[in-house]
């Protein structure tokens, strides 16, 4: 089961990346061209904020190739945290473009306030179809993680929506500038740079604790103990602990069996419950202390 998710998600991921890659790119040349002979710096600027959706792009189709790498002397649980690793690195790449957003954002609000030139009106026609592109991109990528449970994908699906909220700003910019009002794409630009910032801090954070051992969530932990509970031959059992490895789940726990029963009585039972727990899906390994009832 677990062999089988982990070449779903690696196939789905492959191919919803380099979906993003093309797309990306092809709307940043329209956006740098078009931006170039309407004289529209925002649509230059958000050009180059596509482009690193790419540098994302890239680090998804390397944790991809990574993560699912088989297990070796090295890395004896497998590559699993490349995952998070790429969560941390898009993370981060979020919160510098969102602070770089607010930083340009303020110089110009108190400095360049003068400087912003007339744009023709097909920027805006450009503006309003990379919205409803990169919009349409984000909820595909969105789909597909949500599809296969990748926190990665998901992290990705969520960058493509602030360069979507981004491409938004400068929709808005072309649409105030054309009415000669040149100060509303500033404070919007304030505004969704903090979005971005924000979103950044949160999958930062999160991916920081999936790296440090953190627990499975606790609708998570309610599921696998049912499924314990419930197995034949567990009559209880304690120090039930887990920890995440990108999308998957480390389990540890006691069980207890009464004293008379025979190792191999135990081990059966035992090998039942591991098998249980990972039918579920998530579950990668299941290690089990024998403890005699008193």
């Amino acid at each position: 089961m677990t062999d089988a998710i982990l070449s779903d998600k690696q196939a789905a991921a492959s191919h919803s990346t380099w979906v993003s890659v093309i797309v990306n790119l092809l709307l940043s040349i329209l956006q740098i061209v078009i931006g170039i002979f309407a004289s529209s710096s925002s649509l230059i600027s958000d050009a180059i904020h596509s482009l690193s959706d790419l540098v994302s792009d890239i680090a998804v189709l390397i944790a991809n190739k990574f993560s699912n790498m088989p297990s070796d002397d090295t890395h004896q649980y497998g590559h699993y945290r490349f995952e998070n690793i790429a969560s941390l690195f898009i993370g981060l790449l979020l919160i510098g473009i969102g602070l770089s957003m607010i930083w340009h954002a303020g110089d110009r609000l108190f400095n360049h306030t003068d400087s912003v030139a007339p744009v023709h009106y097909y920027a805006l026609i450009v503006a309003v179809f990379v919205v409803v592109a990169k919009e349409l991109l984000f909820r595909y990528m969105l789909a597909i993680g949500k599809r296969v449970n990748s926190t990665m994908l998901i992290t990705n699906a969520w960058h493509a929506r602030s360069d979507a909220l981004s491409s938004l700003i400068v929709l808005f910019a072309i649409g105030a500038n054309l009415l000669g009002i040149s100060w509303a794409d500033i404070v919007a630009s304030l505004i969704v740079g903090a979005m971005i910032a924000h979103m950044g801090l949160k999958f930062t954070w999160n991916s920081i604790h999936d790296l440090s051992d953190h627990a499975a969530t606790q609708e998570e932990i309610n599921t696998l103990r049912a499924i314990l509970q419930e197995t034949p031959g567990i009559v209880s059992f304690h120090d039930f602990k887990t920890r995440k490895s990108a999308d998957f789940i480390h389990i540890d726990v006691h069980l207890d069996f009464p004293g008379s029963m025979s190792i191999k009585e135990a081990h059966d039972i035992a090998l039942l419950a591991i098998n249980r727990l990972k039918a579920k899906g998530n579950v990668l390994s299941v290690t089990t202390h024998f403890d005699p009832m008193h």
